[in-house]
């Protein structure tokens, strides 16, 4: 689908899979030095992404999704979100997420994960996403 002057067309895709492709008022995307928000007409752009949320609305529904570092493009009213790891809040696994946080203390990086996030940080991100 083609996005039009008042919609964008935000496009996720992992090493495994298209996860996304779907229009949207509002996009806002979890940058490695903070968020930052997306609207139509906005100037192009390449950033880089950290683990966080990324959140698209659309009249008056929201998606959220969990978003493990990568890379956007903000270009000609599409906003395309390359990153390794990309879940659905309703998909969060909480459990497992929880069982993290209980982990003895250490940094430990995802293969693909910006530098320094450690296991403890993405699932603290991942459990506020799915709550």
């Amino acid at each position: 689908m083609e996005p039009t002057a008042r919609t964008l067309q935000c496009i996720v895709v992992t090493p495994e899979r298209a996860v996304l492709d779907q229009s949207a008022d509002f996009v806002a995307l979890p940058m490695y030095d903070g968020e930052l928000g997306v609207l139509p007409g906005r100037a192009p752009l390449i950033g880089r992404l950290g683990s966080g949320e990324l959140r698209l609305r659309h009249g008056n529904t929201a998606d959220r999704y969990f978003i493990d570092g990568g890379f956007a493009q903000v270009r000609n009213n599409q906003v395309t979100v390359l990153t390794p790891k990309a879940i659905k809040a309703e998909a969060i696994d909480q459990e497992a997420a929880a069982r993290a946080l209980e982990a003895p203390t250490g940094v430990v990086r995802a293969e693909g994960s910006p530098q320094g996030t450690s296991a403890k940080e993405r699932a603290r991100i991942q459990l506020c996403i799915a709550g």
